[in-house]
């Protein structure tokens, strides 16, 4: 056994086939093991190499140039679109900044779905980085009928006006109301809303197939316009047969998220799960579902929290939501919304109108920048852009923007007070002592990240809700877990090449997720190979560039057992064989 000065990571790590972010090959050393034995949880340190003499390269290798794009902890979602469907510019929206793409089924058909999907795959691969696709249906569409004034017809305030299932076109006293479900659930004094609430209707009088109302809030009312029913529950889906159509094929094609729209009620969300369950195959990796919260019954009793518990995350839906809201209610509901995913380790998104200036101007007025701000400062895990990215005159800008608003944020020291304020509830169990010591002994050491290696993501999710203040690096054997991952705050995921955490598994088994095989023994050298490989993962990222770098690493043993957190481990960037300044070799 000989024993050599490590004087830079690089001949440590061995050698990998690293992205294209990083700048140099890896030399081939094999390592001497340290012996480890998983029959308790244990925490151990490996303490840090000594400085290399002056003369010598002391760094890993050059920062990657894109380093930054893995250190901020606020995640961005853009919306794809006809001003961003290309390879170069889905390339170019990823390296500015966003994390998740989203694939709005309302507009387009399903084949230009799957064609955006395929580039991002292919952006995904060429800088062997995860990145989530959601896929958002459109959910059902309130609507009144058509006039026989193509105009539409201006109502008064005071004025009654008769919603109806009588399929003659409309005049200045009536029009159809092409849905029983809205009539029948409809009470006297409930308030309807018609084209984004510019029209504002109150019940006076009911009958089986009518409903009158009084004119409130004056103003134009034409064909197709949308209605909003803050005050009723309706007895309607929240899946239309294009929905059901659109989640069949979103299930076929892969989508790593799917986004409900128009939920009610927990009951909603029990139902696309089931439709999900039907469409998958045998050993198909199943989508997570996010719930768009945009409707004032999602907030009554405990349904805010058990549609949390039912779905895997969350999107403040601020546009329907500010429609049957009120105004000022809609960010004290948005803070509720946020604290209770935090709370239950769910990610949440907030959406709608975040740069809508954008649209049209290179730059955000001073009042959207503010409300970026306000939602980094709440602690969501993600912030989207709908229109900025998908149709605007400046989709780069846009993600660009928010990346700059989310480095300042996270800069300014109240922000670590502002996250540190919401207690969270801790499990009596050994994985939330392992990730709650994680965190806490990465902020001591002042490690440069945190390294979870997970199956399904359940441990990496608890360490992203400790909200700590160095970044999570997620190492899976499952491309579509790190994807999924992808949506959480501080998580960034290294995309598996081998179907394992660092060891060749039978290509049979690759996609057995709940009991992954791998070959070799679950004994110290398999341990020893896992923590190379999080060395690599880090220096890819750009998360360590000097031997002395620390890494905080949690695991559980045996490999292969879900949420079996039960053990932390403190190691120099240099590798898990390096000591004292020291590194064994063979």
């Amino acid at each position: 056994m000989k024993i050599r000065k490590v004087i830079a990571l690089l001949g440590v790590l061995g050698r990998s086939d690293v992205s294209s972010f990083s700048p140099s090959k890896l030399s081939s050393v094999h390592g001497a093991r340290k012996t480890l034995r998983p029959l308790a949880s244990t925490v151990e340190v490996d303490p840090p190499v000594t400085a290399a003499p002056a003369e010598q390269e002391t760094t890993v290798a050059a920062v990657p140039k894109f380093a930054q794009r893995w250190r901020k902890r606020t995640k961005q979602l853009a919306t794809l679109g006809p001003a961003s469907s290309t390879f170069e510019m889905i390339e170019t929206l990823f390296l500015a900044g966003a994390d998740i793409f989203r694939l709005n089924f309302s507009h387009g058909s399903q084949e230009q779905k799957k064609e955006l999907l395929t580039m991002i795959r292919e952006v995904e691969e060429k800088y062997s980085h995860p990145i989530a696709v959601l896929g958002d249906l459109q959910g059902p569409k309130l609507r009144v009928g058509e006039f026989s004034n193509p105009n539409g017809e201006m109502l008064e305030k005071g004025q009654t006006f008769r919603l109806d299932l009588d399929e003659a076109q409309g005049d200045n006293t009536r029009v159809m109301l092409p849905h029983p479900e809205i009539i029948e659930a409809s009470e006297i004094d409930h308030v309807l809303l018609v084209d984004d609430g510019k029209v504002k209707l109150t019940v006076i009088g009911k009958g089986d197939k009518y409903l009158d109302c009084r004119v409130d809030v004056p103003g134009k009312i034409s064909n197709r316009k949308g209605v909003n029913t803050p005050d009723s529950v309706l007895d309607i889906s929240p899946l239309t047969p294009k929905d059901r159509s659109d989640l069949e094929y979103m299930v076929s094609i892969g989508v790593d998220w799917v986004a409900l729209s128009f939920v009610q009620q927990p009951s909603d969300i029990e139902e696309i799960n089931a439709l999900i369950d039907e469409h998958l195959e045998e050993d198909q990796f199943r989508p997570a579902v996010m719930a768009k919260i945009e409707k004032p019954s999602c907030f009554d009793g405990t349904n805010l929290e058990n549609i949390v518990d039912l779905c895997e995350g969350i999107m403040v839906a601020r546009g329907d939501l500010g429609v049957e809201c009120a105004p000022e209610d809609v960010p004290l509901l948005q803070k509720r919304i946020i604290d209770t995913c935090r709370e239950s380790g769910k990610p949440v998104v907030v959406a709608t109108q975040m740069l809508e200036s954008m649209i049209e101007s290179p730059t955000p007025t001073r009042a959207e920048a503010s409300d970026v701000a306000t939602a980094i400062y709440d602690g969501a895990d993600a912030i989207m852009l709908s229109a900025e990215s998908a149709a605007g005159k400046f989709p780069e800008e846009s993600v660009a923007m928010q990346q700059r608003i989310i480095n300042r944020v996270e800069g300014d020291p109240h922000y670590r007070s502002y996250l540190d304020q919401l207690s969270m509830t801790k499990k009596n169990t050994a994985a939330d002592a392992i990730t709650t010591a994680a965190r806490q002994i990465a902020q001591t050491t002042k490690a440069k990240a945190i390294v979870c290696f997970t199956l399904q993501g359940s441990t990496v999710l608890r360490a992203s809700q400790e909200r700590p203040t160095v970044p999570v690096l997620a190492i899976t054997p499952f491309k579509e877990t790190a994807r999924q991952l992808a949506m959480s705050w501080g998580v960034y995921p290294d995309l598996p090449r081998s179907g394992s955490f660092g060891f060749n598994a039978d290509e049979e088994d690759f996609f057995n997720y709940e009991n992954p095989a791998a070959e070799g023994h679950h004994n110290d050298d398999d341990l020893d190979v896992v923590l190379k490989n999080a060395c690599r993962a880090a220096l890819r990222k750009g998360l360590v560039n000097d031997p002395n770098d620390l890494l905080v690493v949690t695991a559980g043993l045996p490999f292969g057992t879900p949420g079996a957190a039960n053990i932390v481990r403190v190691l120099p960037a240099a590798g898990p064989q390096c000591w004292d300044g020291l590194c064994r070799i063979d």
